[in-house]
């Protein structure tokens, strides 16, 4: 992740402004601006980091907002070199800790926090899926269930769990799924009109929910399949189904994918049907933050 990048910086830096973090009224009004402290930031929890390259990133876009004086902005963000975005951490462990100003952290802690949180938490619940499906097969793929304006980051966290991403955006890839489906024609209408207009490179990948609708999808030249809400047994069907339709041809690999009604419980079920990737949207529209706390304590120069 380049957390230096015109991207990531405006969405760090919208951060801090939604905060009006360099207006910090309480912090002003009751911290001497001379004192330096050092900021511990804790895992309390199990769990993997994503996140830690946030925080220095964070601090200099501050100091281009911070109206004080340029002194003040003067930090150190130390870490072990073995913590890293994707490492695994114990309840208690020391992820960083940043000497600074004292008010620039006090004014800066929850919006570090947040970030790191609620990326840490996408990362260690994309691990414990991957961790479940391990010895199979299979890929965990994250979905386009995300935050607006934070798909990046959430991605970067799935990868950071051990997951795999899915297309980044609408124009990164062609997947035709039941609306487009039953707006543009049917499967054997959409399909070939991807095909042809396709840019260079693009896989066509259909989505599908019946062995009816997967016959057509394989007739019609589709490229990858999504076998959508189905049950391990479907999944399995299906994918014996696929593999035999490319068996004739050996240069042909047509990708399955399961999606719908996949969670911790049954993805190994899933897994185990031969199927190449399984997504999930819960690694980013349902994970819980992680317990993560930030120590601060005045020091001596």
């Amino acid at each position: 992740m380049d957390w230096k990048s015109g991207r990531i910086g405006a969405l760090l830096e919208q951060a801090l402004v939604e905060d009006q973090a360099a207006r910090d009224t309480t912090t002003n009004l009751t911290i001497d601006p001379d004192l330096r402290a050092a900021a511990s930031i804790v895992a309390r929890q199990e769990m993997v980091v994503c996140g830690l390259g946030a925080v220095h990133a964070f601090l200099e876009i501050f100091a281009r907002l911070d109206p004080r004086p340029p002194a003040h902005t003067r930090f150190e963000v130390i870490s072990h070199p073995e913590m890293f975005d994707g490492v695994r951490v114990h309840d208690g462990q020391v992820l960083a800790v940043i000497r600074h100003n004292a008010r620039v952290l006090l004014s800066c802690e929850r919006v570090i926090l947040n970030l790191m949180q609620h990326l840490s938490g996408i990362a260690t619940v994309t691990r414990q899926y991957a961790d479940a499906i391990e010895g199979t097969h299979a890929h965990v793929l994250d979905t386009r269930k995300t935050v607006p304006g934070l798909r990046v980051l959430e991605k970067y966290a799935v990868q950071c769990g051990g997951g795999t991403n899915h297309r980044i955006d609408l124009a990164s890839g062609i997947l035709i799924k039941n609306n487009h489906i039953s707006l543009g024609g049917g499967i054997p209408t959409v399909v070939p009109k991807a095909l042809e207009k396709r840019r260079k490179g693009q896989r066509v990948q259909v989505e599908v929910r019946s062995q009816q609708e997967l016959a057509e999808a394989l007739e019609n030249g589709a490229e990858a399949i999504l076998l959508d809400n189905m049950t391990p047994a479907e999944v399995a069907q299906s994918v014996a189904r696929i593999k035999e339709a490319a068996a004739g041809d050996p240069a042909r690999w047509i990708p399955t994918e399961a999606s719908g009604g996949i969670v911790l419980a049954n993805i190994r079920s899933y897994a185990e049907t031969g199927v190449d990737f399984i997504s999930v949207g819960a690694l980013t529209h349902s994970a819980k933050a992680a317990d993560i706390s930030m120590r601060i304590d005045a020091e001596t120069e």
